[in-house]
């Protein structure tokens, strides 16, 4: 069993047995009744993806490639626009959150990134000073949010800093999310933004050090009380998968595509499950 698996068993027992329920929630599910959740309140985990600690779950599969391209649409591309995570990476999941008749999420995720240029801004802080304490990405913009309608960010912040040890640079990075969904988004955000952490190690020739990840809520929703479950009475797969980014150090970061990252020694534990989600 894998440290995320643990991980995932022991939250997922946490938010069964020691969880409350929500009240005034506002999603809801596609036969439009009210998304009611079970949570739990601040919860942290840590990886170290240099000793091959990866928060890849082996108890059910996880379209970790779809994950790394919406990255590639957030902070590459620097859009909010569908279209294009549609039809340039063939990723559909983002297109009922669509606001009205837009083709867009709103002025939300890589809208935020183009219009604070925040990839441009982390890349030279980094390269002028790599131990300055300022590297925060935030998507946390009231402004936007007052111009448009849209999910808000819930993954909205992440830091990096960097520590040298042996003489080798490890890049550690924090992901802080207001809400996640555990079931279905736990590991696809987690993966995610390892995958971007990753990329910008490679642009500067460094390794990956440390993955820390909180959450505020942490939650269930009502409907997916079965596959909770479900999960539990599982048996990790005998597996240790970790992801790989096969470019050379020194890449740039915009020329890094997500056919260069490879998932290896994953055998996740089948049949898929099935979920409704919240929107």
């Amino acid at each position: 069993m894998t440290k995320a698996d643990t991980i995932f068993k022991d939250n997922i027992n946490k938010i069964m047995t020691e969880g409350v329920f929500s009240e005034q929630a506002r999603p809801k599910y596609k036969n439009g009744q009210t998304a009611n959740s079970k949570y739990i309140t601040g919860s942290f985990a840590e990886y170290d993806l240099s000793k091959g600690e990866f928060p890849i779950t082996t108890l059910r599969p996880i379209p970790i490639k779809s994950a790394i391209k919406e990255i590639f649409w957030i902070y590459q591309d620097q859009t909010n626009d569908l279209s294009v995570l549609n039809n340039k990476y063939g990723v559909k999941y983002w297109n009922d959150w669509e606001v009205g008749d837009t083709g867009t999420i709103g002025q939300r995720y890589g809208a935020i990134v183009k219009k604070h240029d925040i990839m441009t801004k982390i890349l030279n802080q980094l390269e002028a000073n790599p131990w300055n304490r300022r590297n925060v990405i935030s998507l946390w913009d009231y402004e936007a949010f007052e111009e448009s309608e849209g999910l808000l960010p819930c993954a909205f912040q992440t830091m990096f800093d960097v520590r040298r040890v042996d003489g080798d640079i490890y890049l550690d990075a924090t992901l802080t999310q207001r809400s996640n969904d555990m079931l279905v988004a736990h590991h696809i955000n987690a993966m995610q933004y390892v995958a971007l952490q990753m990329m910008i190690a490679k642009h500067f020739g460094w390794k990956v050090g440390k993955f820390f990840y909180f959450i505020n809520n942490l939650h269930i929703y009502d409907n997916q009380f079965e596959q909770a479950e479900e999960l539990l009475r599982r048996e990790a797969s005998d597996c240790q998968p970790r992801l790989v980014l096969n470019v050379p150090d020194g890449t740039n970061f915009f020329d890094i595509k997500p056919e260069d990252f490879e998932l290896v020694d994953y055998n996740p534990v089948k049949p898929q499950l099935s979920f409704d989600l919240a929107i």
